[in-house]
């Protein structure tokens, strides 16, 4: 019998998040939007256990987004994390779209006014990830 080594990277860059995610979730396909999170330690290794947010509506307005990042940043604060990193989830294919730049602008700036630190945002589709970074996104929310 071999030891499985547990799967636990060192997330340091955009890439090292996104190959975390294609990593951690399989198969793509989503009923419905949902947001997935992952905390992040001072040393860049991830927390063992992904948390979700099912049941999303398909744009996320302003209390959605600020409630969101103020769980985060009790949980940031009171765990101990360095970070947190945010994997958006929706049905169909494409490349994100308007709504879902605007679902990562909300988080982005909810996380701003928290203040939470964020990694770069990624999105999910039925067929493939997205990196969605701030600057892709800074113009979908005033």
């Amino acid at each position: 019998m071999t030891a499985k080594t547990p799967y636990a990277p060192v997330l340091r860059t955009q890439a090292d998040v996104e190959a975390a995610w294609r990593h951690l979730i399989n198969p793509l396909g989503w009923p419905e939007p949902r947001l997935w999170f992952m905390f992040i330690g001072r040393d860049g290794v991830p927390f063992p256990q992904l948390g979700q947010i099912e049941e999303m509506p398909a744009e996320i307005d302003a209390e959605g987004s600020e409630n969101v990042a103020t769980m985060m940043g009790q949980l940031v604060g009171d765990m101990g994390f360095d970070r947190v990193a945010f994997l958006l989830c929706r049905p169909g294919g494409g490349s994100p779209g308007a709504s879902d730049r605007r679902n990562a602008a909300e988080l982005y700036a909810a996380c701003r006014a928290a203040p939470v630190p964020v990694e770069v945002i990624h999105l999910a589709t039925d067929k493939d990830f997205w990196p969605m970074p701030m600057d892709m996104v800074s113009t979908e929310v005033a």
